[in-house]
């Protein structure tokens, strides 16, 4: 088991993970599957200060994290969003766990003085993540996602370290 940066050959994998969460309607606002093409832009945007790490067994992707810079402005540069999906059958057994302490670890290493979290406010597994890294909500934003007609609120996470 071995956690690396991402490379493209990894791609498919990642969004494989990634639409996986789609129906759940508890972790992405997407609505619909993406496709590798689709998130080929997203995946070359990511930097080495902003990198995707893979975590991986016996070379299959059971997981990613990435980075993403938040709002854009300089004053921002030390203040990003973290992201971990983890396919379903790696879902339960501590490797969120394992991934948040590393994001947190190479998040000093990069230089981020700030982790954000974006969580859809039902997403419990995610909250409990958090929370038992000692991140503190920062923000609510009550019904923003509308996802079959329903209405889904962000609980906003974060944590200097």
């Amino acid at each position: 088991m071995t956690t690396r940066l991402a490379n493209i050959n990894d791609l498919s994998e990642i969004v494989a993970i990634y639409n996986e969460t789609i129906a759940s309607r508890m972790v992405t606002a997407d609505t619909e599957e993406v496709s590798v093409e689709q998130k080929r832009e997203w995946f070359n945007s990511h930097t080495a200060n902003r990198p995707i790490y893979v975590y991986c067994e016996d070379e299959k992707v059971l997981a990613w994290l990435s980075y993403k810079s938040f709002y854009g402005r300089p004053a921002y540069d030390g203040t990003v969003e973290v992201s971990i999906y983890i396919t379903s059958k790696a879902q339960g057994k501590g490797l969120g766990k394992k991934l948040m302490q590393f994001a947190q670890i190479t998040a000093k290493q990069l230089d981020i003085k700030v982790l954000l979290g974006f969580i859809f406010s039902h997403n419990v597994p995610s909250i409990k993540l958090f929370k038992h890294f000692e991140f503190d909500v920062w923000g609510e934003l009550p019904n923003v996602a509308i996802m079959d007609g329903t209405p889904y609120s962000l609980t906003i996470f974060g944590k200097h370290i």
